[in-house]
């Protein structure tokens, strides 16, 4: 196990940020981490990273105590906080450099995360003159320069334009297929298209924590459908696994289901033993976003 969280809990005076937390992520895996603002993601991460420590609980990295092996832990970690931290005033390859030296990193590291970032064309440019994208590049190459096993990632895509985040989002799984990635991100098109499970925290507790393709078949199913004919609501009542039948305008009906099957050719076979025809006949299952809406709101 790269990361493992056995009843972690953080309080700030009478505040109680985590509430007995417990969690762990595999080698290999990349893992998003949510939740609302304040939920406790950034006090989790910087206990990780043995920045802070836990009032009750242990957890350690690459089987390393956060608390007796603070060393180990911080080599086994690059950590990409989301203010990244960088030397505006510095070149490119002087930093990574300096960031090397910090490591007592090889210093052939230091070309291999540059190429590895697409840093070449912006290496010898001083980093206040790039933009954020590069930026965000600079930063990673930084969190990889000691070559660590556990990658922790607090919001890399914050500010990002649309280009640049799909750059950051391909190389950030990349990276995924040799390391272990915690990524926290308030954007779930990210973590729909970059993690291969979930975690969502809402207020210092975890309320899901699955992978993506478990949380998706666990979702109800709507589908909107169209007639040339009004139906009467009870009769689609009686069609399988339904949950909920809403008349929204006219002939047009939305029907929720609770099953993970494809339920559109019973509602065509319905409509064509009833002797009606299909107009329109529409899958909208729920995303991440309004799951994570549904949870944290709770």
């Amino acid at each position: 196990m790269s990361i493992e969280v056995v009843n972690i809990t953080k309080k700030y005076g009478a505040q109680e940020a985590l509430k007995n937390i417990s969690f762990g992520v595999k080698k290999g895996e990349i893992v998003g981490f949510l939740g609302p603002n304040g939920a406790g993601k950034s006090t989790m991460m910087k206990i990780l990273t043995t920045y802070l420590t836990p009032t009750n609980g242990t957890a350690k990295v690459n089987s390393f105590d956060i608390e007796t092996e603070k060393i180990k832990v911080q080599k086994s970690i690059g950590y990409l906080p989301e203010h990244n931290p960088l030397h505006l005033d510095m070149y490119v390859r002087e930093y990574l450099a300096y960031t090397a030296s910090i490591y007592k990193s090889d210093k052939s590291n230091i070309e291999t995360v540059i190429s590895q970032c697409g840093l070449l064309p912006e290496a010898n440019k001083k980093i206040g003159a790039l933009s954020k994208g590069y930026r965000q590049r600079v930063g990673l190459a930084a969190a990889l320069i000691g070559n660590p096993d556990v990658l922790i990632l607090d919001e890399p895509t914050t500010g990002l334009d649309p280009n640049q985040l799909l750059e950051i989002r391909k190389l950030i799984k990349e990276i995924g297929k040799e390391k272990t990635i915690l990524l926290s991100t308030h954007i779930m098109q990210e973590v729909e298209a970059i993690c291969d499970r979930v975690i969502i925290i809402n207020k210092g507790e975890i309320v899901a924590d699955k992978k993506l393709t478990e949380l998706r078949k666990a979702q109800s199913q709507t589908i909107e459908v169209e007639f040339d004919y009004r139906v009467e609501e009870v009769l689609l009542q009686k069609l399988p696994h339904v949950n909920h039948v809403k008349n929204i305008i006219g002939f047009v009906y939305e029907i929720t289901f609770n099953t993970d099957t494809d339920m559109r050719a019973t509602v065509f076979d319905f409509a064509h033993d009833n002797g009606l025809k299909t107009l329109q006949l529409n899958q909208k299952n729920k995303n991440l976003e309004s799951l994570f809406i549904e949870l944290t709101n709770k």
